[in-house]
């Protein structure tokens, strides 16, 4: 680390959701008293460390990094392996005061730390006074009379209410993965369309059809998005099948970023290429009104 004091962000921001954010905002606050806004990750979900097993993902560690980028702040990765036997005074002074430089730090007000998450916000007080350091507590931020939380979001998208999922996220819950190759059958009902599978431990979408956006060289399109089996057609594994509304080109071995809007409807098994062609363009028109609406024009 550089000689420059830093403020430091504490917590999980394993969605980057607007409890998250708050607490960045704090530490992006210290600015201003020439301290460098700095975000403290893991390397690792505690709970895979802990427990053998993370809960499913809701942001890519590489759009993690785009967003906090965006957003002018820093970031360090700490071992979780490293930190998770030390006493709350070790976790201080070894971590945030000799390897961050912390001048200042912020937190959310339910954040634990030291061994066995014996220590809370009373005793990262207790440190911060003895040491010097500032503090500063964002405030709980709720939703729909909650906390929101990186589990209510969890929830929120496996049951397909994504305007609940966005409205905690303060964005559209997004994902970016490799095209791979389909079988065309889209191009042949002239809707041209790009095939996804989900990461390992990915929080996948309730199956079914979703207004959407995505993101080609930066420039937005409308965009409908299917996720799961395509009971039409027998044989298939699970996917994300995005058409992207204006859009022509060869997009294979790229890694798009499609962001959700809305759940359009369950998936329906169709007698004819027809039919599905006539639901395909039925969603497509009602893809672009929700765009219309809250991205803007088309």
């Amino acid at each position: 680390m550089s000689n420059i004091k830093t403020a430091v962000a504490l917590g999980s921001f394993d969605g980057l959701h607007k409890g998250h954010m708050s607490v960045i905002a704090c530490a992006l606050s210290f600015k201003e008293c020439g301290l460098n806004p700095l975000v403290m990750l893991f390397d690792a979900h505690p709970l895979k460390l802990l427990t053998g097993k993370a809960p499913a993902e809701i942001l890519q560690p590489e759009l993690r990094a785009e967003i906090l980028e965006s957003r002018g702040v820093d970031s360090v990765f700490v071992s979780f392996e490293e930190i998770k036997n030390l006493s709350c005074r070790e976790f201080f002074t070894e971590i945030l005061l000799k390897k961050l430089n912390a001048g200042a730090v912020c937190c959310g007000s339910n954040y634990r730390f030291g061994k066995g998450g014996e220590g809370g916000v009373s005793e990262l007080k207790e440190l911060c006074t003895e040491f010097g350091v500032d503090i500063k507590i964002s405030p709980e931020i709720c939703f729909a009379d909650a906390p929101v939380s990186s589990t209510r979001i969890r929830q929120a998208v496996e049951n397909g209410d994504i305007p609940l999922a966005n409205a905690m996220l303060g964005r559209e819950f997004r994902y970016k993965y490799t095209v791979v190759s389909g079988d065309k059958r889209g191009r042949l009902m002239g809707a041209p369309t790009i095939n996804q599978h989900f990461g390992e431990n990915f929080v996948v979408p309730k199956n079914g059809v979703y207004a959407s956006v995505t993101v080609v060289d930066g420039k937005e399109y409308p965009s409908v998005t299917n996720i799961g089996l395509r009971p039409s057609f027998e044989n298939e594994d699970l996917r994300s099948e995005t058409c992207i509304l204006g859009f022509s080109g060869d997009l294979y071995g790229r890694d798009i970023e499609v962001r959700l809007l809305k759940y359009l409807r369950g998936e329906m098994k169709f007698s004819s290429m027809e039919a599905l062609g006539n639901q395909i363009r039925s969603d497509a028109e009602a893809s672009k009104e929700i765009y219309r609406g809250e991205c803007g024009n088309v």
